[in-house]
């Protein structure tokens, strides 16, 4: 008799628990998470099992969701290692709401830079913010 697959038995076997420790991100990605807000129901599964602490909720001043109660959530793209871990999660047990894509894709698209390591991100943040 063949052996049941636990993961079609039970799909949310596969998703992992929530990190014990939050890392910080080491080298720019090849792809990066991106939230659908039209599709993210703010519940918020993905954000404790991010393992860099990436993911946040969109500012209600920044959301242009007319009459959205709860706000979508959104990632830091500069942060973000493509661990695909907010994806399987959001799969299987909220919305399917976000997305791996190509990190250059990303940037261009929302015309950012994306850095090699966390600390060159919080430091070219930091010369925006003094700058701006």
């Amino acid at each position: 008799m063949p052996v049941a697959n636990p993961k079609k038995a039970n799909p949310s076997a596969i998703i992992p628990d929530a990190p014990k420790k939050i890392t910080r991100k080491k080298k720019t990605p090849k792809i990066i998470a991106v939230v659908n807000p039209d599709n993210c129901t703010g519940c918020e599964a993905c954000i404790p099992f991010c393992p860099v602490d990436c993911i946040e909720h969109v500012p209600r001043d920044a959301s242009d969701n007319v009459g959205v109660i709860i706000d979508p959530v959104q990632v830091r793209f500069d942060e973000c290692i493509g661990c695909k871990i907010c994806v399987n999660v959001c799969e299987r047990m909220a919305w399917d709401a976000i997305a791996m894509y190509p990190a250059a894709d990303v940037a261009e698209f929302f015309g950012i830079e994306l850095h090699d390591k966390y600390e060159d991100a919080v430091a070219a943040h930091a010369g925006e913010a003094a700058g701006a």
